[in-house]
């Protein structure tokens, strides 16, 4: 069971009901002790109102004086009491007409005890000593019986009442107990690259939570200062090495145009250009995604119509295709509107299309698919090359990730792409993911940004009718 809440409510629901239940039994054997304990009572005051009946005189009356003296006693109570009295020289001297000529067991050495006689039953027993005779005076356990069993009828539902009502309660306690780690759960997933500053709310009582919230608000000041200086790091070394780049640049151009290299220097001279130029869009690039992870780039979101972006990159696509020798096939359904900046998706399409390009093999085919459904606009490229391993899926946004040359990739570029592919979505409220294509060949980069329904359009009114021209 995952939910901490849910085990501390059943385990209060468990450590009530099983209090509970023991108090129960307790309570169980206490009461059956204290209503057997009544009845030895009763044979005790049924004994004394014998001999009450019976008299001092009792030792000099024969057997027949006896039974005259207490048989209308027992009678009248035969219905609760069963009585014998014997002499250990002459036997049983009188049963009371209940017992019908029986006598009741003796247990040696006990003076009140209890014996299943049937019939009638279970019964509780009391031994009189009365010198020379002993009195046995039984008494009925059926409505000890009967108020033990209700008894335990009563504690069933209780303790079935209990289970549920101390869980509802355990669930409320630890919803109540536990809503500061609900809180600084809440927090933490609301923190991130782009929210640092957020902290959590640390609560006046000194506890274990308000101390683990400090803690965490300690820990998270440490990395919103780390996140800092590694982007304020990015920032200025971009800025401070497209100085110089530019200088160099300047210098190499010059000294190309002025004549006076070879043809090995001048060809030496267009190298290093090049590299200058791929340096100064590396930096352009990380300069980029730093600040769009400091959420510093303000891009104007609108809704828009994808069709004539969708047409405008569909022309460049199939000339590029068209060059290295593919097929591209593009198809958009749906009707609505994307919330985005055109410029920036379309960069995000010639990042992904480029991609796509490198690693489809001559003659392949590039698809592009765009739908418009409810409030969301996606949109899938898919290639038909080597693909990409599952475990190198989850990591193919990261900066210059580059993959291994088996999969058909080109090792030429930074390996920033899809990273700035990655942040510009985020920056429209969207979400980006690479997946395998179908029958598990090529591979299919897909992201999806926010839409709208399309405003209806006006309704088209009849023109009036001409007016009759009259002969």
């Amino acid at each position: 069971m995952k939910s901490i809440g849910a085990r501390l409510s059943l385990w209060y629901a468990a450590a009530a009901t099983a209090t509970l239940a023991c108090l129960f039994v307790a309570g169980y054997y206490l009461l059956q002790g204290y209503l057997i304990h009544g009845l030895d009572l009763l044979n005790q005051s049924e004994f004394e109102q014998i001999r009450a009946h019976l008299g001092p005189d009792y030792r000099r009356m024969s057997a027949a004086v006896i039974d005259e003296r207490i048989r209308e006693t027992t009678n009248f109570a035969s219905v609760l009491f069963y009585i014998d009295i014997h002499r250990h020289d002459h036997g049983t001297i009188f049963f009371s007409s209940n017992l019908k000529g029986r006598s009741i067991p003796d247990v040696k050495g006990e003076r009140r005890y209890t014996i299943d006689w049937r019939p009638p039953g279970l019964l509780r027993v009391g031994e009189f000593i009365m010198p020379p005779y002993d009195v046995i005076v039984a008494t009925p356990e059926t409505q000890v019986d009967g108020v033990m069993e209700g008894y335990a009828e009563v504690c069933a539902a209780l303790l079935a009442l209990m289970l549920g009502m101390s869980i509802a309660i355990g669930f409320g306690l630890s919803r109540l107990a536990l809503r500061p780690v609900r809180l600084i759960r809440e927090t933490a997933n609301r923190i991130g690259s782009d929210n640092l500053s957020e902290r959590i709310p640390v609560p006046e009582v000194q506890d274990e939570i308000s101390d683990l919230a400090r803690l965490l608000n300690a820990m998270f000041d440490r990395i919103e200062a780390s996140f800092r200086n590694v982007r304020r790091f990015a920032a200025d070394a971009s800025h401070e090495l497209k100085t110089p780049l530019s200088l160099a640049r300047l210098h190499a151009e010059k000294l190309l145009s002025s004549g006076a290299l070879n043809a090995e220097g001048e060809e030496g001279m267009q190298t290093l250009l090049e590299e200058l130029s791929r340096l100064t869009s590396t930096i352009d690039e990380l300069l980029f995604l730093s600040r769009a992870e400091a959420r510093s780039i303000t891009i104007d979101l609108s809704p828009c119509d994808p069709a004539p972006l969708l047409a405008s990159f569909q022309t460049d696509a199939q000339v590029l295709a068209e060059h290295r020798g593919l097929r591209f096939e593009c198809d958009h359904e749906g009707t609505g509107l994307a919330v985005c900046e055109p410029r920036w998706l379309r960069r995000v399409l010639l990042n992904l299309y480029s991609n796509a390009v490198n690693a489809s093999p001559p003659g392949g085919l590039i698809r592009l698919v765009s739908r418009i459904d409810g409030e969301v606009w996606r949109v899938a490229i898919e290639d038909q090359g080597a693909g990409v391993a599952p475990a190198d899926q989850a990591r193919i946004f990261d900066r210059f990730v580059r993959l291994r040359p088996d999969q058909g990739r080109d090792h030429e570029g930074t390996g920033l792409g899809l990273a700035i592919c990655r942040g510009i979505i985020e920056l429209h409220r969207g979400r980006i993911w690479v997946e395998t294509g179908e029958a598990g060949r090529g591979l299919r980069a897909v992201f999806e940004v926010p839409a709208v329904p399309a405003p209806p359009r006006p309704a088209l009114r009849a023109a009036p009718p001409e007016p009759a021209v009259s002969a």
